[in-house]
């Protein structure tokens, strides 16, 4: 059987320096010459002189420059009550942090059929892969945010075997092949799968689109599902992101960032007046239907995994045979990426040490490295594509 396919990253400022205020004194002396005695005419002294005062100005008082502010540290994140570790931002409504997040399997191909995706903005953190056949997909994190629908839900590939464990979350997802349901099936999350047939999953009924990139759900009715099943309890993480509001030092400009998946061309372009980038996916603005605004992310994270075939998965077969096998892209230990956040340009690792881990990141130095508050979009390219990345300062 084969799984539903796809078309085609203080010191302390001292005061200034208060210069004292010139004080201008002015001293007259004055001196009486003796005159003789006359029988006419008084002595008479000369008149005093009159000296105008100096003034000067105090200096202004330079601007202070706020140092950065780290919101989160791996080692305190655990204490906060009101805040979403998947992005810093504070929730608009802390009960919301103490449900599962749903991780849900999107479509990105054919463009024609699937986009624009809807509920892109809402989810945390996405994550964009290679599929058999060179197209995209998506697995989107939807934790303090229920966006009213989401979709096109398609099928599960090996990647989702690790990401709902990082954020130990449910997914949702159309099906999936043979071996990957085999492989979900035995995972440790096994009891958090949400197929089309639970609450909350529906078809638009469009007939102008092939019947697999019709579903879509209604995200307030899959977690009421998820209540039901007794597992709408807080997620326990294995490790956390650092937040800064402030562009730590060392980066470089990235006004454009060009991403590069062979059949699939992705761009994001920096916008200082919302503090976000911009995202053009095939030289078209990429929008969210439920808004019909830009996608847009605080943080665009560049890595290169391990992207092996597995020989006993196949994901497409035609005509008896099996034309694409399953891409096993190997989300764990550590290797380079880059950051990209504030217009800029960071060169960092990343880390997944734990099955339970997000991913986390450090500077050179093997520091936590801050990621922007927001959301985040991960782009997971195999490493040996020829040129896949561009940077414009």
């Amino acid at each position: 059987l084969a799984a539903c396919g796809g078309g085609s990253q203080p010191g302390e400022i001292p005061p200034p320096p208060t210069e004292a205020l010139a004080t201008a004194e002015a001293e007259v002396a004055v001196t009486i010459s003796p005159v003789p005695p006359t029988a006419t005419a008084p002595a008479t002294l000369p008149p005093p002189a009159v000296v105008s005062p100096q003034v000067t100005e105090a200096p202004p008082t330079p601007e202070v420059t706020p140092t950065p502010e780290t919101i989160v540290l791996a080692a305190d994140a655990g204490a906060f009550t009101d805040r979403n570790p998947i992005t810093g931002e504070v929730a608009a409504d802390p009960a919301t942090l103490q449900r599962r997040p749903i991780a849900v399997k999107l479509s990105n191909a054919p463009a024609d059929y699937v986009r624009p995706q809807a509920g892109l903005n809402d989810a945390d953190i996405i994550f964009e892969h290679w599929t058999e056949g060179a197209v995209t997909r998506f697995t989107a994190i939807f934790y303090d945010t229920t966006p009213p629908n989401v979709g096109p839900v398609r099928s599960a590939r090996l990647i989702d075997l690790e990401l709902p464990a990082m954020y130990d979350a449910m997914l949702a997802f159309s099906g999936a092949s043979v071996g990957v349901n085999q492989r979900l099936n035995a995972s440790d999350f096994s009891d958090r799968l949400l197929r089309a047939a639970e609450p909350g999953f529906y078809r638009t009924g469009d007939t102008s689109k092939p019947f697999e990139h019709t579903l879509y759900i209604r995200m307030d009715q899959l977690w009421q599902a998820v209540q039901d099943k007794g597992l709408n309890t807080p997620p326990v993480f294995g490790s956390y992101n650092a937040f800064t509001e402030v562009a730590p030092e060392g980066g470089t400009p990235a006004s454009k960032i060009n991403i590069d998946y062979k059949t699939e061309k992705v761009e994001w372009v920096w916008d200082p007046e919302i503090g976000k980038y911009r995202r053009w996916m095939d030289f078209e603005e990429h929008v969210d239907a439920n808004t019909e605004e830009q996608v847009t992310a605080a943080n665009v994270v560049f890595l290169t995994p391990y992207h092996v075939n597995d020989a006993n998965i196949c994901e497409q077969i035609n005509n008896g045979v099996c034309a694409a096998l399953s891409i096993e892209i190997q989300l764990w230990g550590s290797g380079p990426a880059i950051v990209f956040r504030d217009g800029q340009q960071y060169n960092v690792t990343w880390h997944r040490e734990g099955r339970n881990d997000q991913l986390t990141f450090t500077d050179a130095d093997g520091n936590p490295f801050p990621l922007q508050i927001g959301n985040t979009w991960v782009q997971l390219v195999p490493g040996y594509l020829p040129d896949p990345l561009a940077v414009t300062p």
